[in-house]
């Protein structure tokens, strides 16, 4: 192993290089590396080359991973702030642990990884790549998500979602699966509600599909409408399920288990006649 010092403090701050790799404390000192530093260093990171880049010691610093493209495994050890993968184009991020608001936010390409529970409004405006959520999350998750042509986002929650799941959709999937995955490999049913209220409210294009028996007609949003699962809808979901199994050893055939609603837009201008009403 080769330890390269840093421009900062020798006794403070050091970076080992390993099989083109590169591990990076963000809590040297125990005192947390401001975030516009951090990033600084994965960006130089980047341009030595190297295509795989370990966080240590994360501790709450925003915008981690912002802007990034190309062929990069970020793995984050720690609990990343708001922003994670802003903006990220074509990179992998891992998670071991939480995260906080608003990872994914406007990402164009990528994966985001999340080995834990995400905040609110997980993959804000995101226009493609896929964010996998291993538990829980919480409000106004995949808001103005959009897709184009053949690219568009996916959203996959392996516990519960809060309020607001979809809202002002216009394209993309989001799925939501409603199971407990413990770290010691157990998986159950998730006691808690799957989803909250104004589920889909505004959206206009995209689907969600919310695993469970459950009629869901009471939690809709404005704008949203319940249908049942077809078969053809199933098939082409499964390979993101497959996917999303295989990250977090999750059975398959345990996803099955339950039919699936799909939550789908009434119209693709849900509020034409609030806004232009003259003109329809």
């Amino acid at each position: 192993m080769k330890v390269l010092i840093n421009k900062l403090k020798k006794e403070d701050e050091i970076e080992m290089e390993l099989e083109n790799s590169i591990i990076i404390n963000a809590n040297p000192s125990f005192k947390a590396m401001d975030y516009r530093e951090l990033n600084e260093r994965i960006h130089h990171a980047m341009e030595l080359g190297y295509k795989k880049i370990i966080l240590n010691n994360v501790c709450g610093q925003r915008f981690i991973g912002a802007s990034l493209q190309g062929n990069l495994e970020l793995i984050i050890n720690g609990v990343p702030g708001n922003d994670l993968g802003i903006f990220m184009d074509g990179p992998k991020i891992i998670v071991n642990g939480n995260c906080e608001d608003q990872a994914g936010n406007t990402m164009n390409n990528g994966e985001l990884i999340i080995n834990g529970s995400g905040g609110d409004v997980i993959g804000l405006s995101s226009r493609g790549g896929k964010i996998y959520v291993k538990n829980d999350v919480g409000y106004r998750v995949g808001i103005h998500v959009k897709e184009y042509d053949s690219k568009f986002p996916i959203i996959i929650i392996g516990g519960t979602a809060k309020d607001y799941l979809g809202e002002y959709m216009a394209g993309g999937i989001i799925i939501v699966l409603g199971l407990k995955i413990s770290d010691d490999g157990i998986i159950e049913e998730n006691v808690n509600p799957i989803c909250g209220n104004e589920l889909g409210a505004g959206m206009h294009r995209g689907k969600i599909f919310i695993r469970t028996n459950i009629d869901l007609e009471q939690n809709l949003g404005i704008g949203a409408r319940q249908c049942e699962c077809s078969k053809q809808e199933l098939i082409n979901i499964k390979p993101f399920l497959e996917e999303f199994c295989t990250q977090f050893n999750v059975p398959l055939k345990m996803i099955f288990k339950k039919e699936f609603k799909v939550i789908k837009p009434i119209s693709s201008r849900p509020f034409g006649k609030n806004y232009c009403s003259q003109l329809i």
